[in-house]
């Protein structure tokens, strides 16, 4: 794990535009990265022939409630040919959380951006097609918020919880 630490670090830190660091005590080892640097470092991760983590296998939302007042998104990556896991963690504000996509990286990210935005309502710039895929076009909120308000009726029908 320590040989992954110190090669992620001297790779990423020349171009990384903020800092981040290791979030501790988590596997997959996970970097927590600032929002703006986000797309530039899955970029050399991708295409670096020391990293290579040519898989996006998951990303996943979280909300962290309205007393912290974030959400997350943590990027799961895995490298085939070298067969390690990593994972990206960035911390966004619960007003307007705006992250770029990473969908002209990863065409699985195409759908997995769209389920974070349908879950959560976090945008992401630049997504070919980001539009709900779980819930219909027309709901109101976004169900895996811990402030979600559930809605009685929809389109005339009484919605039960």
């Amino acid at each position: 794990m320590r040989d992954m630490e110190d090669q992620l670090r001297s790779i990423l830190t020349p171009i990384a535009q903020h800092p981040f660091h290791a979030v501790t005590d988590s596997a997959p080892y996970t970097l927590q990265l600032n929002a703006q640097d986000v797309t530039r470092i899955c970029r050399v991760l991708q295409q670096h022939d020391q990293l290579y983590f040519d898989q996006l296998s998951c990303i996943t939302g979280l909300d962290n409630g309205p007393e912290v007042n974030t959400l997350e998104v943590i990027y799961h990556l895995y490298s085939i040919p070298f067969n390690r896991s990593l994972a990206l963690r960035v911390v966004l504000p619960r007003e307007a959380p705006e992250l770029e996509s990473v969908a002209s990286l990863w065409k699985s990210a195409n759908w997995l951006e769209r389920e974070v935005f349908d879950m959560y309502g976090i945008h992401f710039t630049g997504h070919p097609d980001l539009r709900r895929i779980l819930m219909p076009a027309d709901w109101e909120g976004f169900p895996l918020r811990k402030d979600y308000q559930h809605q009685e009726m929809y389109h005339g029908v009484t919605v039960k919880y």
